[in-house]
């Protein structure tokens, strides 16, 4: 018999929907997390992004995945078809998929030591610790480390505003972590990565509709600029029987949040199918105004559909990125990272975006 550890308590820097979602039943459904580390030497990043669909099983696109993202965007996939050894904590952040192991018991958090010794694949994961092995062909990675949460979202508050409670309002997105900091190792293909305090972020998604269209831009590792992180995110998505398209800008910095959302700002933005992105935003007392570019193709990425997790999107985390916050006009930040998260997906992208 194999003990389950105990879970953390819920903490102060804890948002609202950081627990799963799913509450049963046969209906369309998907839930995923997305860990990153960047390193800001050697310059690289692993961004770790989890999956489950259809839970309840038996279903055509029923399973999970974990998917890495790593040095220089390479890749690497690893799926797990056995919804059963998939599990994850209602009340708190903290889930896993269990792969290759010889345990019969029902899955859990596991004492880091006993993850090691009986998960020959799988992960687990809390807003504290991050843990797993994966092999995908002649890829793969093992890893380790502990998380120290500086800023949540806000006043711990909901990315997508009260909407985000009512199932009317999907897909969900909520940013966990806007920023942190990990201290642990990863060894991607044999070579081994040890840090100290390395900037780190965490986010999810979920529901029973899927989007259609969207763009991200995040970063959290700026030059000279420690105490700064930056997501901005739009999209089209399904409220009722219709479609919006809507984006947000967040800015944490020295303590401070930055909101810009579609109930307090105006939102504008110009983004091509790929390699740029402009965003621009106006609350009435702040305007940001931010640029990103990538000159790197970018890694096809799997995402959830009506049809099955697809290559659907494309990311680097190569991305140059300007960032400008003015107070009614008055510059007060700027800012530059060559260590930015871009991302494009769903479509059409047959020309650029302009809203």
């Amino acid at each position: 018999m194999i003990a389950m550890f105990d879970l953390k308590p819920i903490t102060a820097l804890s948002t609202p929907h950081n627990g799963y979602h799913w509450e049963g039943g046969d209906r369309r459904f998907f839930e995923g997390w997305y860990y990153r580390v960047t390193l800001p030497e050697p310059r690289q990043t692993f961004a770790f992004m989890y999956s489950i669909e259809d839970p309840s099983g038996g279903q055509p696109h029923s399973g999970g995945a974990a998917q890495i993202l790593g040095p220089d965007d390479q890749y690497l996939c690893r799926t797990f078809p056995d919804v059963n050894k998939f599990w994850a904590s209602t009340d708190t952040l903290a889930l896993g998929h269990w792969g290759d192991t010889d345990l019969k018991s029902a899955p859990g958090y596991l004492d880091s030591q006993l993850f090691d010794r009986f998960i020959r694949q799988g992960y687990q994961g809390t807003d504290t610790h991050h843990q797993g092995r994966l092999k995908d062909g002649t890829r793969n990675c093992s890893w380790e480390y502990t998380i120290t949460p500086v800023y949540g979202w806000g006043q711990q508050q909901s990315t997508a505003g009260w909407l985000s409670f009512l199932p009317i309002f999907e897909p969900g997105w909520q940013i966990l972590m806007a920023h942190g900091s990990a201290t642990g190792w990863i060894d991607w293909n044999g070579t081994l990565y040890q840090f100290t305090n390395a900037p780190a972020y965490g986010e999810k998604n979920w529901g029973g509709a899927f989007p259609r269209k969207w763009f991200w831009v995040n970063c959290n590792c700026f030059d000279h600029i420690p105490d700064l992180a930056l997501t901005a995110g739009g999209g089209k998505r399904s409220v009722l029987w219709w479609l919006e398209s809507v984006a947000m800008v967040g800015i944490h910095y020295r303590g401070q949040f930055y909101e810009f959302v579609p109930w307090n700002a105006q939102v504008h933005w110009q983004i091509a199918p790929w390699g740029d992105w402009h965003i621009q935003a106006d609350n009435g007392r702040f305007q940001v105004s931010l640029q990103a570019t990538t000159t790197y193709p970018g890694t096809p990425l799997r995402a959830p559909t009506h049809h099955g997790l697809q290559f659907c999107c494309r990311d680097t985390m190569k991305g140059e990125v300007t960032l400008q916050l003015r107070q009614q006009g008055r510059l007060i930040l700027e800012a530059h990272s060559s260590l930015c998260g871009l991302e494009t997906g769903g479509g059409p992208w047959d020309e650029t975006w302009v809203h």
